[in-house]
């Protein structure tokens, strides 16, 4: 059976590297033989603000709906967007705000201190550019992105391993170091969802 792989681009730019990135993941997952949708946040119509009107929460838009039906199918999550301010744009925050929302991707059992991770058997990818140098950002900074995505939001829903691959320093980059990264995110693409018969 294929094996099903959602992404999504969280970069808010048209035409950006990320969406690029995104692309050839895509790309490489289909003639891996995986059954593959890539969303681009820029183009999906929700509002990124969780409005907390009452203990249910906001009515999710039409897209927000179709993108949590392909979470339930999806075995393996991708995430490509650039780190900005130590960690990931507005825009993906806000979609992660009205998306992994409790009773969808997580639960608070009465009396419990800790969650019950309703999104479990599921595993994830994170592809990240940033200006930053790589090393910098986790000596220094202490990966605060890596850290939210991966442990604060990705396994506390229960998707886990999370996998991170990192591209840095992005300023600057030559148009050879940048094929160098997208024939990396093409290997990537292809060997994580190419399933032997």
């Amino acid at each position: 059976m294929n094996k099903k792989v959602l992404i999504i681009n969280g970069n808010p730019n048209p035409g950006s590297f990320s969406e690029a990135l995104a692309s050839t993941y895509y790309k490489a997952a289909k003639s891996a033989g995986a059954t593959v949708v890539l969303h681009h946040l820029y183009k999906l119509d929700f509002n990124p603000n969780l409005i907390l009107k009452n203990k249910y929460g906001q009515n999710l838009e039409p897209d927000l709906i179709q993108i949590q039906q392909e979470i339930k199918k999806a075995e393996h999550l991708v995430f490509v967007y650039p780190n900005w301010w130590g960690t990931f744009p507005a825009l993906l925050k806000g979609f992660i705000d009205r998306v992994f929302i409790k009773g969808f991707a997580y639960e608070y059992p009465d009396n419990q201190t800790f969650q019950t991770p309703l999104l479990t058997g599921k595993t994830a990818r994170l592809i990240v550019t940033m200006d930053t140098p790589a090393w910098y950002y986790r000596l220094i900074y202490k990966q605060p992105g890596h850290n939210a995505m991966k442990k604060g939001t990705l396994e506390f829903c229960g998707i886990k391993p999370v996998k991170i691959t990192t591209f840095s320093p992005i300023k600057n980059t030559s148009q050879k170091q940048r094929e160098k990264y997208l024939n990396k995110t093409a290997e990537l693409g292809f060997a994580e969802n190419h399933r032997s018969v």
